[in-house]
């Protein structure tokens, strides 16, 4: 089977074009920062304190922020936690002189992305940072919880399928079963993953995040459970990994399905064992630790085709909650968008008193391939627009307005497009076993496997990016 060619390529996620918010006291310091991002490609906004971070982060669009922990007026755990209030999802990385590794890992258990110890490589943030866009990236596609941990968490929805999922997390929580939560990019599982931890007998306790996506392959193992100072070359001090991070909380781990194969064994073992070693250490550490996972992919399919294993798929799957598109539950568009309405006043100092009865039409009509993160950022935006006391169709993108007026197939139109969309897959899973089957025997070599393929070289990475298969290294 030939490959189609790409049209004209799109840029693949752009990390160059992050911007990237340096706080630190030291002049010095945020120079020599300044220029090493932006020999990268990243753009650098700075700033002397949290205070100052905090206007900055008002004015401006920031993928990620590296912070020195002690600093005047505002520190690095006052800048974290108003962040963790306003934007959860914004990636906070701590930067802290010897001597204070204790306050960071409790900044990490707060919710940092991660902390480096002073004098750090460069390499080393290099990746961190790159490692922090890619999060916030992905956190674009779904619907992150509020982290302020002293009010509720709010589970929007009044339709029969968000009653049962708030019945689920209800009888679940207490339990410390370990849970799977699935469901299409943008539906809000890592909220539901808040509610349970929430809900459960450990929310004193940590609730550690780690998105499985964002972590190159060779960092995977490092990442979870910590390495030992001299495991390998950066590796400049001991770093404890997120399972130990998690000892006595929850650990959520977040597109579950991209951990490589060769991993997915660690893993088991180290939840069945509730015990580990670091990289390049030999003693075992023992944690208690409670899990939930959550993704997008269809596990049981992926154990079918012997990509997932199947041992680890049953110890995660003890207690699976499903989360239905928002196009299956059209009762919780409108209440949606009560809520991202009233958020948006809030966030923005706006007095946009409702939303225009033709605007809730089109809502209510609108597919939302990008379910709830797709209607969130529609609001948010529409709220910055609006110059009256109502949102209204003028401040709706000519795109949704024209995809609400098209007819949505009901069932007597499903059978005659059944057999188009079962022939797409199948043409879809042929080409990427091509691609995957090609890379093999190139030993990884993307511009060898481009040329075999036909293929230019970014034509076969955009492939590899939607076929969700990873060059090897990486």
């Amino acid at each position: 089977m030939g490959i189609v060619r790409e049209r004209k390529e799109k840029n693949s996620v752009g990390l160059k074009k992050a911007k990237i918010l340096v706080v630190d006291d030291e002049l010095n310091m945020r120079l020599v920062l300044d220029a090493m991002l932006k020999q990268e490609g990243y753009e650098v906004a700075t700033a002397a304190d949290g205070l100052e971070a905090l206007k900055v982060l008002q004015e401006e669009k920031i993928a990620a922020v590296a912070a020195d922990l002690r600093m005047p007026r505002l520190d690095g755990m006052g800048l974290l936690n108003r962040i963790m209030q306003d934007d959860p999802s914004l990636p906070v990385i701590i930067l802290t002189a010897h001597g204070t590794v204790a306050n960071a890992v409790d900044a990490l258990k707060k919710g940092a992305f991660d902390y480096l110890t002073k004098p750090f490589e460069q390499d080393e943030l290099k990746a961190v940072i790159r490692k922090a866009v890619r999060t916030r990236q992905l956190s674009d596609n779904d619907l992150s919880a509020a982290a302020d941990e002293t009010v509720p968490l709010q589970i929007v929805g009044e339709s029969s399928h968000m009653a049962e999922v708030h019945e689920m997390i209800r009888k679940v929580a207490p339990a410390l079963t370990s849970v799977l939560i699935t469901g299409e990019t943008g539906t809000g599982k890592e909220l539901i993953a808040r509610a349970i931890h929430r809900q459960s007998t450990r929310k004193e306790q940590p609730f550690i995040k780690i998105n499985c996506a964002a972590i190159a392959e060779n960092l995977m193992e490092s990442e979870l459970f910590g390495y030992e100072k001299g495991a390998f070359t950066g590796a400049v001090g001991t770093k404890p990994g997120r399972f130990e991070l998690a000892h006595r909380g929850t650990l959520f781990l977040d597109e579950v399905g991209e951990i490589p194969r060769e991993m997915q064994a660690k893993l088991l073992q180290a939840i069945q064992d509730q015990s580990f070693e670091r990289v390049g250490g030999l003693k075992t550490i023992s944690v208690d630790v409670r899990l939930i996972t959550a993704t997008n992919r269809n596990l049981a399919q992926e154990v079918r085709e012997g990509k997932f294993r199947e041992d680890l798929f049953y110890r995660l799957n003890v207690f699976p909650i499903h989360i239905p598109p928002l196009r299956e539950r059209p009762e919780d568009i409108l209440p949606l968008t009560d809520h991202f309405l009233a958020k948006f006043n809030r966030k923005l100092g706006r007095k946009i008193e409702g939303v225009d009865p033709d605007v809730r039409g089109c809502l209510l009509a609108y597919p939302w391939p990008g379910n709830i993160r797709e209607l969130e950022h529609l609001i948010e935006r529409m709220v910055l627009m609006a110059e009256g006391p109502l949102l209204t169709m003028d401040l709706v993108p000519p795109e949704i307005a024209q995809a609400a007026r098209e007819p949505r197939p009901d069932a007597s139109h499903r059978s005659e497009t059944s057999g188009h969309d079962e022939l797409r897959s199948h043409m879809e899973e042929m080409e990427k076993q091509i691609i995957a089957r090609c890379l093999d025997e190139c030993d990884g070599n993307v511009t060898r496997a481009a040329e075999r393929l036909g293929l230019s070289r970014k034509g076969l990475q955009l492939k590899m990016i939607k076929h969700r298969l990873r060059k090897r290294g990486e």
